[in-house]
């Protein structure tokens, strides 16, 4: 008669190396899904075209002009003459960048007219949108 040896019993282990493969997947899957939910706080115009970067703020505040002269701050009209005073309470520093989508067929003078009045409100900072090539 075989007699069979005694089972020792081990304890279960967790594998780290499968869980940290795991975790970057889900890290690179969440990481993807957030740039692709990103974007402008702007109304649709068209765009002139250009090579810029990519805007690295998290809610950056976006002037837009539309093609008939409209001035809208965050998808809110204002007007020329309120621009300024609804521009100040946003700006939380004068380092901050305001985002000019301007349409291709607005009249330039209503940009930069809009700037000004937005410079005066403490914005020194200015980037503008233009479409990709």
């Amino acid at each position: 008669m075989k007699l069979r040896k005694a089972r020792v019993q081990r304890k279960g282990r967790i594998e780290i190396i499968p869980m940290i493969d795991v975790m970057f997947f889900l890290l690179a899957t969440f990481m993807l899904a957030s740039l692709s939910m990103q974007s402008l706080n702007s109304l649709k115009v068209n765009l002139p075209q250009g090579k810029a970067e990519r805007l690295n703020s998290e809610t950056p505040v976006t002037l837009s002009v539309t093609a008939d002269g409209k001035l809208f701050i965050n998808r809110a009209p204002v007007s020329l003459s309120t621009l300024a005073a609804t521009l100040k309470p946003l700006l939380r520093s004068t380092e901050e960048n305001i985002v000019v989508s301007a349409d291709s067929k607005a009249p330039q003078g209503v940009v930069v007219q809009a700037m000004l009045h937005a410079r005066a409100a403490g914005a020194q900072h200015f980037l503008i949108a233009v479409a990709h090539e």
